[in-house]
């Protein structure tokens, strides 16, 4: 009989110490395993391009299934404003002192159904997209991200309509309205924190997730889309009041409105984009570390 050919001998075992080290050289860890913050930030830049791609796709995914399409995009907040102006403008007669109501209700109704949408889509980035957390190992801020990404996309056509609306209802285009890309980019990231902090709470707890409709027809009320805020809040107690009117919100709505109306009331007035551009960063720098803090226990229980 022929000798079996001799087999060369096994590498020997790693010790724990030794494929932790080895892990480590090559950029590897635990799922269980909250990665630094820096490094964290890094592999979500890392990403952008996947994050771009999800998010438009996305957003153009949304009215696909419809027979008119991407036109809702369009008719959509336009029938919302002509709904809202007959109830808001015509029967309960909101528009009393303000020059341009269609104009001043077209702002609110687009620029809050941004916010509606981003916060309601956002605080469900975990748990409606469970089958990929659990599948696939990535930054889990990039779902929370895709989904603002997404929603702004989604909103251009309806800031294109205001810039229509504007013209239609006499007003005359000028420097200011160069700032309103600037106050969208600053509800983005006043938003996106917002997103970040609830995705984290619904994840959490599912029941939270109930109250979210609920936070969000509040937020339609309290940040001035059928009228101005500043005109409720003069008959509250001084600090309520402050509080009423510079909550991020009512600013959003309100530096849309600097930005495309003209007429009292609707100057720019530097320290509420100070105060909106503060809101932005605390939000969206808190939002992301308390987000990244259970970045381990996303998918789990």
């Amino acid at each position: 009989m022929t000798e079996a050919p001799s087999r060369a001998p096994l590498p020997p075992a790693l010790s724990t110490e030794e494929a932790a080290e080895l892990a480590a050289r090559h950029g590897l860890r635990t799922l269980s395993e909250r990665p630094p913050l820096g490094r964290y930030l890094a592999d979500i830049w890392q990403r952008r391009s996947f994050v771009w791609t999800l998010a438009s796709a996305e957003s153009y995914a949304k009215n696909e299934d419809n027979r008119l399409g991407q036109v809702w995009a369009v008719l959509n907040p336009l029938v919302l404003i002509a709904s809202y102006y007959a109830i808001f403008g015509l029967l309960l007669r909101t528009d009393r002192g303000i020059d341009n109501f269609v104009g001043f209700l077209a702002i609110g109704v687009v620029m809050f159904t941004f916010t509606s949408s981003v916060i309601t889509r956002g605080a469900k980035a975990i748990t409606g997209n469970l089958s990929i957390v659990r599948a696939l190992h990535f930054p889990r801020a990039i779902l929370p991200i895709s989904i603002m990404v997404t929603e702004l996309l989604a909103s251009i056509p309806a800031f294109l309509l205001l810039g229509a609306l504007m013209l239609l209802t006499g007003e005359t285009p000028d420097w200011e309205w160069l700032l309103f890309p600037v106050a969208i980019l600053l509800q983005g990231l006043a938003l996106l924190g917002c997103a970040f902090i609830g995705a984290r709470l619904v994840n959490a707890s599912r029941d939270l997730g109930n109250l979210i409709p609920v936070i969000v027809r509040l937020l339609r009320y309290a940040s001035g889309v059928f009228f101005p805020v500043i005109h409720y809040a003069e008959n509250l107690p001084a600090t309520i009041a402050t509080g009423v009117v510079y909550q991020p919100f009512a600013l959003m709505l309100n530096l849309g409105r600097q930005a495309l109306l003209t007429g009292p009331g609707n100057d720019v007035v530097l320290r509420d984009w100070l105060m909106m551009g503060g809101w932005a960063l605390g939000l969206s720098a808190i939002g992301l570390v308390l987000f990244w803090w259970d970045e381990a226990r996303y998918g789990r229980g």
